[in-house]
């Protein structure tokens, strides 16, 4: 795979610069939502502290050991609308798919991984961390749980104190880590993660072997979340990091030879030494499996104007690959609120509606003299035909919003993968109770879309 990648590299990087990225057709082929509140509860063996999850995720980061004492909304900056779901909840929250991969053997079926709870350490020590197996159908538009893994640290490989440490289990939780893309493989599972940010591989049962730093030319890489770091004595020194916070690992392809995986954080890293940016850029980065060691190698992936981030990334064969990138808005832009106002719950408009949210077609084999990867083409995930009126739910719209059309309005769009030679899976990342962009006042629910798209599986 390497010297493939290097060697079209040298033939194709220059002249593949000149091709212009091209817009391709999507057609809605199948809708599957499994409901935002959705709970599993706790292994029989977990600690009783984790029957409640979200106690820390109120005002102040305070416990709060009712449940439902806190109604969610969306934050300030998408203006503190209502969700219609409180917490603390009982139980643990089947939320937020963060990284998806078919299932090898069973067709229709997918891992999918739920992220840290909550969004920060501080707010997430009772959201255990695990991951599911599901099967949607998009006959039914139902999305059945199969089955679902806990993480957990029984050998003590974690290198630093967890959670719950003092416990005989030693469930992992959304205080030790950030779990956002996935890559099973013969003896279990490799997961990209956001705070160290690491990579870690986990058995079948979820139990982890190995926690494994980021490098870059040499040198580790870290987040303001890294367990290395403290806050510094004075306000104006520095922490030592470079990677953004909730910019680490939210996408981690593996070849199909599963020899290699490529780490693609979220965000821009800082420039050394600095608070801006290195570039309107992302890093990806290669990881030997066989010598379980970083390569040393490592391209570069240019965000569009408009875009702030990625939301998954795998590949359909040994050089292209699917990416994920988006804006940070939410909601459809035909209810955007008027300029200076703000939503109430009797006018309620999206203030930051989604305006960029697309799927890439990118070629690694191609990358230019400065490692940056070539871009192919893209769909539009504003822009999705609907014409034999297959959504489940549309939400709400504008009142002359075309009846064909259909979007996929999230804040974080975090799954996708190859289905078939025609088609691709595309989910959202719910955020619950936080996230409202398919409806004004109501919690995202996960939604699974298959979406027909041969012209762009086809591109090169």
């Amino acid at each position: 795979m390497r010297h493939l990648i290097l060697t079209a590299a040298l033939t194709l990087g220059v002249s593949a610069a000149a091709v212009a990225d091209q817009r391709f057709e999507a057609q809605l082929a199948g809708h599957a939502i499994l409901p935002a509140f959705t709970m599993a509860l706790p292994p029989a063996d977990a600690p009783r502290d984790l029957l409640v999850s979200g106690r820390f995720a109120g005002p102040g980061n305070q416990r709060t050991e009712r449940p439902g004492s806190f109604a969610g909304d969306t934050g300030a900056v998408h203006g503190n609308r209502r969700t219609g779901i409180s917490f603390p909840f009982i139980g643990q929250p089947v939320q937020g798919f963060s990284g998806i991969k078919p299932v090898e053997g069973e067709a229709g079926s997918y891992w999918v991984l739920t992220d840290n709870g909550f969004g920060t350490r501080v707010t997430s020590p009772d959201a255990m961390l695990m991951l599911h197996k599901v099967r949607p159908d998009f006959a039914t538009g139902q999305v059945a749980l199969l089955e679902t893994i806990f993480l957990s640290d029984p050998d003590r490989r974690v290198p630093f104190r967890i959670a719950q440490e003092g416990s005989a289990t030693r469930y992992l939780t959304g205080a030790d880590f950030d779990p956002e893309s996935i890559q099973p493989v013969a003896d279990g599972f490799w997961i990209g993660e956001e705070f160290g940010p690491f990579l870690l591989h986990v058995t079948r049962q979820g139990h982890v072997t190995r926690v494994v730093p980021t490098q870059l030319d040499g040198q580790v890489l870290r987040s303001p979340d890294n367990p290395d770091l403290q806050v510094p004595a004075s306000p104006t020194a520095g922490a030592g990091h470079r990677v953004r916070r909730s910019g680490g690992y939210e996408g981690m392809a593996l070849t199909p030879d599963g020899q290699t995986l490529w780490g693609l954080l979220e965000q821009p890293l800082f420039a050394a030494g600095s608070a801006e940016p290195e570039g309107a850029f992302l890093r990806l980065l290669e990881f030997s499996i066989p010598r379980g060691a970083w390569t040393g190698r490592s391209l570069r992936y240019r965000l569009e104007p408009g875009a702030t981030a990625i939301g998954d990334f795998n590949f359909i064969d040994d050089r292209r690959a699917l990416v994920i990138e988006r804006d940070n808005g939410e909601g459809d832009p035909g209810l955007a609120c008027a300029q200076g106002v703000r939503p109430t719950a009797t006018a309620p408009c999206f203030p930051s509606p989604a305006r960029f949210k697309r799927v890439y077609l990118i070629d690694l084999g191609a990358a230019d003299a400065e490692g940056f990867v070539r871009k192919i083409g893209h769909i539009d995930l504003m822009a999705i035909r609907d014409s034999e009126g297959l959504a489940r739910q549309r939400g709400d719209l504008p009142a002359d919003a075309p009846r064909d059309r259909f979007t996929f309005p999230f804040f974080t769009i975090e799954d996708v993968a190859m289905v078939d030679a025609d088609h691709i899976i595309v989910g959202n990342d719910n955020n619950l109770p936080f996230s409202a962009g398919r409806h004004l006042l109501r919690a995202d629910d996960n939604e699974m879309i298959l979406l027909r798209v041969p012209e762009l599986l086809r591109a090169r």
